[in-house]
């Protein structure tokens, strides 16, 4: 394994092991909500959100500490601050504590995502950075995907308390790796004489184009399809499957659903990575879960079996995988050419507030108009995301995107 695709696999298993507490969360607090202390249900979805609602003013300030602060230092103090939270849900029982540790996941979390961006911008060139982008991606996914997994089963048959510590354990073991593993710092020597021209230049149209897809991409992938999968399968779920006397709910068929995807992104991710890397205009394979996408949206809602509603899930969730390695590439590739930071910070600024929004505005929509509404609506999104990538294609012609920006920049 080269040196930079050790930095990348390290970086993402950090995140991976950062992320156990959180995921696991997802899954026990629903269901064991007064042993962690709370009085009332919509304690748990305070809990469950303020994280990613905390990101948002968040997100500036982390991009501003790594421009002054070693991406290593942010990542060691994500990790120690994961290990910390994860321990803390096992021993607290007052809600304002775990309100405390959320918001604190929260900042960790923005470290993390950041950091590891940076990580592989700094590692990599033109010629790899799409399949390393995927392999980032689907390795730190491993963490929702164990943390859900094991930490349920574990939790049943132990207790919180154990899951939490042996979690927490696991995250001490990998600090020593933030020092072997991720870099010391960005190329100072290229930003500072680049950096009159990246503060002018950064936010240009190309940009502007990636950031409303990063918000199209947060909304629809991991806001609004992910919160109203249980509602959409309950629709067309009727006569429930028993397997050795256990009913297999709607609740588990979305939880299946999510899985599939976190289980095959670390192999399938890096090689949609790989098309993007070869291709003159990586923006044309976003056309494909973008069109076909959204028009999957349309069918989704019109599906009455429940086996042709889950192939038609899998076959979106393969196309989520293709969005989010498709658009976090472009934020990458763009963010190379102008300034990282920056770029990169409002990327994930964009992806917060799109996935902050979508359960808020799915559900008050469900409640006014009715889930069909809502799916439809998300595909027009989708669609009209799509056809705006067409305009800009046909307006820029056959140029790469590295070409566009340095002759923005030069014209600039």
């Amino acid at each position: 394994m080269n040196p930079a695709k050790k930095k990348v696999v390290a970086v993402a298993l950090i995140t991976a092991v950062a992320l156990l507490g959180d995921s696991m969360l997802l899954i026990v607090l629903p269901v064991y909500w007064q042993e962690f202390g709370l009085t009332s249900i919509w304690q748990i979805g305070l809990l469950l959100s303020i994280n990613r609602f905390v990101r948002l003013p968040i997100n500036p300030i982390v991009g501003m500490f790594y421009q002054r602060f070693q991406l290593r230092t942010g990542m060691f103090i994500a990790l120690s601050i994961a290990i910390i939270t994860t321990a803390g849900y096992g021993f607290t029982q007052e809600f304002w504590l775990l309100i405390v540790l959320r918001i604190l996941w929260g900042i960790a979390w923005s470290l993390l995502r950041l950091g590891g961006f940076l990580t592989v911008i700094d590692v990599t060139t033109d010629k790899n950075r799409g399949s390393f982008v995927g392999l980032y991606n689907g390795l730190w996914g491993l963490g929702g995907l164990v943390g859900m997994l094991a930490g349920g089963l574990l939790v049943d048959q132990t207790s919180i308390a154990f899951v939490t510590s042996s979690f927490s354990i696991v995250g001490l073991v990998a600090l020593p790796v933030v020092f072997y593993f991720v870099p010391i710092s960005k190329n100072e020597e290229k930003e500072h004489v680049q950096g009159i021209k990246k503060k002018r230049a950064w936010l240009t149209p190309y940009v502007s184009l990636i950031l409303l897809t990063g918000t199209t991409m947060g909304f629809i992938v991991f806001g609004l399809f992910a919160s109203t999968l249980s509602t959409l399968i309950e629709g067309a779920y009727q006569n429930e499957w028993e397997i050795a006397d256990l009913t297999i709910g709607a609740a588990t068929l979305a939880g299946f659903v999510q899985a599939v995807r976190w289980a095959w992104d670390p192999f399938i991710a890096p090689r949609i990575g790989k098309i993007l890397d070869g291709a003159n205009k990586p923006s044309i394979v976003l056309l494909i879960p973008l069109f076909v996408g959204g028009v999957l949206f349309f069918i989704l809602v019109n599906v009455h079996t429940i086996i042709a509603l889950m192939i038609s899930l899998v076959i979106f969730q393969f196309l989520s995988t293709m969005f989010v390695t498709t658009t976090d590439t472009l934020a990458t590739s763009a963010a190379v050419q102008t300034d990282k930071v920056k770029v990169m910070t409002a990327h994930t600024v964009v992806v917060d507030i799109g996935a902050a929004i979508g359960p808020l505005l799915a559900f008050t929509v469900i409640d006014l108009y009715g889930l069909t509404f809502v799916y439809y609506f998300s595909g027009v999104i989708l669609v009209v995301v799509g056809i705006i990538w067409m305009f800009y294609s046909a307006l820029t012609g056959s140029k790469t995107p590295t070409s566009r920006m340095q002759e923005i920049k030069h014209f600039k």
